[in-house]
């Protein structure tokens, strides 16, 4: 069929505006009045006044019209009004599609896209108007839901980067959690522990926010009944089910509760609260309120352990205070009046010999100058700080505080920090390559949820999707790999090793690569295991630590190349050698690679995608486990990583 467009205004004022005729028996004119019938689209045919002249059995369907129903009805009231058909549709002598709003028989509106197109006759005059209609409501639900998803990403990867920077963590989790309460639309977020140790379990709330709509919501009321059900369940996830005895207030709210840790004698929960029937969510938000759940309970956790460096470094202060590293007396004139230390301090001197000396003649005179301060030149009346500072003499960092006694005589005490000094440092790496590593994979994310929205072809469209999965796949593994090594350091995580067979822990750690080498087209092959001795080992721990490792291999070894698992054994160890020839590792890389976040500075320039996490990861592990790791390693050649396990007898 041959169709034509042209502008309306030309339509109407040739044809004398709305007084033309409609074309009722369009269907006896037109020879694809079967394909019109079969066709799985939603196809209109409109007159030229605007008034449906008939509609196909899907388009009928759509609206829950029969045809008698539908016929001669104005086009703006299927349409909604603010979305009434207008000329500008026509201006260009193309279909043009539109997002529109249809309205049903019941009044429900359906979200459609438009194609409207002007059809000539024979006699190359206006006929009527087909307008074809694609039904788009779950490509809406989708976008909405792919839109909720990434803000409650947002919301996690922000709340993350805040609660790694802040030094006042209760601060920053109501903020959180407020945050949280309105991305998911409920009435209250909260955290509450339950004393599962005393007679009776009380509930208690430690931090809180809740909607103008419930201000005065009692959280411990609604948890009240479901306490057996919540100390029982083994489910990551609880939900608020049937409770026969509740409150009268408690019954008019549903909840849904996430375990967290963090607490010291009680149970800790992540807790939403809604005035409805049930909390229903998608499978990918619960998996951001978990991934919530764990970053709350990462932070509660350092919370925790902060309190117990501070109230261990309040005690050792007063220690210090009373015996300290370096306790140095002096007058107003820089005259040493006593000068006590351990003979193994790096700034030892022996009493007799530093009684009487100029303090500026014992340290570097601008030191001196510092420690005494400019305003105690006559008298002590001030304190005196001096932080970090450095000796020619001495190796590592020193920080000095002046207390005046008396007027004339004040005591300097001088503490080395050189281990604070690291630790923070070390600290602040961490949290900035944390952050940046966090935020890289969630900002590609939004870009692809922009493009999705934009729409595009189908090919673009399933680019986008799979882009959008890998980054989000990407920002999970990153932070269960965070998750991972802070509970390995803190010790949460314990590897027990015990007598194991190796060859199953090594089969079943290649065939979990496998789809990446085979993607790579890149050989695997383990050497002959026969007559394995047993080791001692942890299946689980060394099962993480060859997938790591036989997957570095395969990502930096050239496609068409192969992997070789090598097994040795000694006296006292079996070893296994995890050989590729891919990339290979500098000379001056090699001490740091075990290091958190550190990646060799050819694999940046190759700009090869990785966390630096994982090779920390295996070589905690493997110490554990009373293990080592040798890593060889030529440039351009290829890379051996040999774990070496204690091997058991028998």
């Amino acid at each position: 069929m041959d169709e034509k467009t042209i502008p309306m205004r030309r339509v109407l004022s040739e044809q004398g505006g709305s007084g033309i005729k409609l074309h009722r028996n369009w269907d006896k004119s037109i020879s694809y009045r079967a394909l019109f019938e079969q066709t799985g689209e939603c196809i209109f045919i409109i007159s030229l006044d605007f008034h449906y002249i008939t509609a196909n059995q899907q388009a009928l369907n759509l609206l829950g019209y029969r045809e008698e129903e539908l016929v001669n009805k104005p086009v703006d009231e299927v349409l909604s009004q603010d979305e009434t058909l207008s000329s500008e549709i026509f201006a260009n002598r193309n279909s043009q599609i539109q997002e529109r709003l249809l309205k049903c028989k019941d009044g429900s509106k359906i979200p459609v896209e438009i194609s409207t197109t002007i059809v000539y006759d024979t006699n190359n005059e206006p006929a009527y108007i087909q307008s074809i209609a694609r039904d788009i409501s779950v490509r809406k639900i989708q976008e909405k839901t792919l839109k909720r998803n990434a803000q409650i990403l947002s919301i996690i990867s922000e709340g993350t980067a805040r609660l790694l920077q802040s030094s006042d963590i209760d601060t920053k989790i109501p903020s959180l959690l407020e945050s949280l309460g309105h991305a998911m639309n409920i009435a209250c977020c909260a955290i509450f522990t339950i004393d599962a140790f005393s007679e009776e379990s009380n509930v208690q709330v430690r931090y809180l926010w809740s909607s103008t709509t419930y201000p005065d919501i009692d959280v411990p009321t609604i948890i009240k009944p479901n306490i057996p059900q919540l100390l029982e369940s083994k489910e990551n996830v609880y939900t608020a089910g049937d409770v026969k005895e509740k409150a009268a207030f408690a019954s008019k709210f549903s909840f849904v509760s996430i375990p967290i840790n963090g607490t010291i004698g009680a149970k800790g929960f992540l807790g939403l609260f809604d005035n409805v029937e049930n909390l229903l969510w998608s499978q990918a938000e619960m998996d951001a309120l978990q991934t919530a759940a764990n970053l709350i309970s990462a932070a509660l956790q350092r919370k925790r352990y902060e309190e117990t460096i501070r109230l261990s470094e309040h005690r050792n202060r007063i220690l210090i205070d009373a015996l300290p590293d370096l306790i140095i007396r002096v007058d107003t004139n820089g005259n040493i009046l006593d000068y006590s230390a351990n003979p193994n301090h790096p700034l030892y001197i022996h009493r007799d010999l530093a009684y009487g000396r100029k303090l500026d003649k014992t340290f570097p005179e601008e030191i001196a100058s510092r420690i005494m301060g400019e305003e105690n030149r006559e008298t002590f009346v001030l304190p005196q700080k001096v932080d970090e500072f450095w000796l020619p003499y001495a190796n590592g960092t020193y920080e000095a505080r002046l207390y005046p006694i008396y007027a004339d005589e004040a005591l300097i005490v001088i503490r080395d920090v050189t281990e604070q000094v690291k630790l923070n440092e070390m600290k602040s790496d961490f949290i900035n390559r944390a952050s940046h590593e966090l935020r890289t994979p969630l900002t590609a994310a939004m870009l692809m949820v922009d493009l999705i929205q934009e729409g595009g072809t189908p090919e673009e469209m399933d680019e986008c999707w799979k882009t959008l999965k890998g980054e989000l796949h990407r920002q999970k593994e990153l932070i269960d790999r965070l998750l991972m090594a802070g509970r390995l350091e803190s010790g949460m995580v314990k590897i027990e090793a015990k007598v194991i067979d190796l060859l199953p822990v090594l089969r079943e750690s290649m065939q979990s690569v496998q789809p990446i080498i085979a993607k790579r087209h890149i050989g695997l092959k383990m050497s002959d295991g026969q007559n394995l001795n047993k080791v001692w080992g942890d299946s689980s721990g060394l099962q993480q630590v060859f997938i790591n490792l036989i997957n570095n291999a395969a990502k930096f070894s050239p496609e068409n190349s192969e992997v070789e698992i090598k097994i040795s054994q000694t006296e006292t160890h079996v070893n296994i050698a995890i050989v590729d020839k891919g990339l290979g590792i500098p000379q001056e890389d090699l001490p740091h690679l075990f290091k958190r976040f550190y990646r060799a500075k050819n694999v940046t320039v190759a700009e090869i995608p990785g966390s630096g996490i994982g090779l920390y990861i295996v070589n905690s592990i493997v110490s554990e486990l009373g293990g080592a790791i040798i890593v060889e390693s030529i440039p351009n050649e290829g890379t051996t990583f040999t774990v070496c396990l204690r091997r058991a007898e028998g």
